[in-house]
């Protein structure tokens, strides 16, 4: 499986031979080095341990700077874990460049969302606000919360104000529009979550 992490950079668009507009989302994938190999004889499943981005040695904690020392490697200031069929080949220390991926390619981006803060129930989820009149008295308020003594209570999953955005989400299927080995940029067709510098996560598409 071809994985990296990446940094959003923002978005923009490109035109192909025939003229047409495309939107791209512009990503600094890479270089990341292996941090870690985990097996199913150690550690009941196969995963790799990817680093991306420099950081000074006095940034981190102890149990951080024996995990690099163990690896034999330069600190990182991101560490994400990717699932894989199979480590084999895969060794601690070998660098992943954004070389990996190749025009036409489709992978999985994810990422963590926007936060939005407390929000109320028209932005959150998308409901009707009540007549505008003076006299409603019912503008943006969340409504009828179900019924009286039977049950009691409120039903979990009703939808309420409360914090909206920053959550976890994957976008599925984007393809590889341009790879850039030199300035270690990959271009997506489409958008992907979070604002500009967020950190990603990019594998080969599951669906594809």
């Amino acid at each position: 499986m071809k994985t990296l992490i990446g940094k959003k950079v923002g978005m923009t668009q490109i035109f192909d031979e025939k003229g047409k507009v495309i939107p791209v989302t512009v990503i600094e994938a890479g270089p990341c080095v292996v941090a870690q190999v985990k097996s199913v004889e150690t550690d009941g499943y196969n995963a790799i341990q990817l680093g991306f981005g420099d950081v000074k040695e006095s940034r981190l904690n102890k149990p951080e700077k024996g995990h690099f020392a163990k690896a034999n490697i330069a600190p990182k200031k991101h560490l994400r874990e990717f699932r894989v069929d199979s480590v084999e080949g895969v060794t601690v220390g070998t660098e992943l460049t954004v070389n990996v991926f190749t025009e036409g390619d489709r992978l999985d981006i994810q990422g963590t969302t926007k936060g939005k803060g407390f929000q109320g129930v028209i932005k959150r989820h998308g409901q009707h606000r009540g007549p505008m009149g003076h006299g409603s008295m019912y503008h943006r308020r969340p409504g009828s919360m179900g019924a009286t003594s039977t049950p009691g209570r409120v039903f979990k999953g009703k939808k309420l104000p409360g914090h909206m955005g920053k959550v976890t989400v994957t976008i599925q299927n984007l393809d590889v529009v341009k790879v850039d080995n030199d300035k270690n940029v990959v271009l997506v067709k489409g958008s992907v979550p979070g604002p500009k510098g967020a950190i990603l996560k990019l594998k080969t598409s599951v669906k594809a």
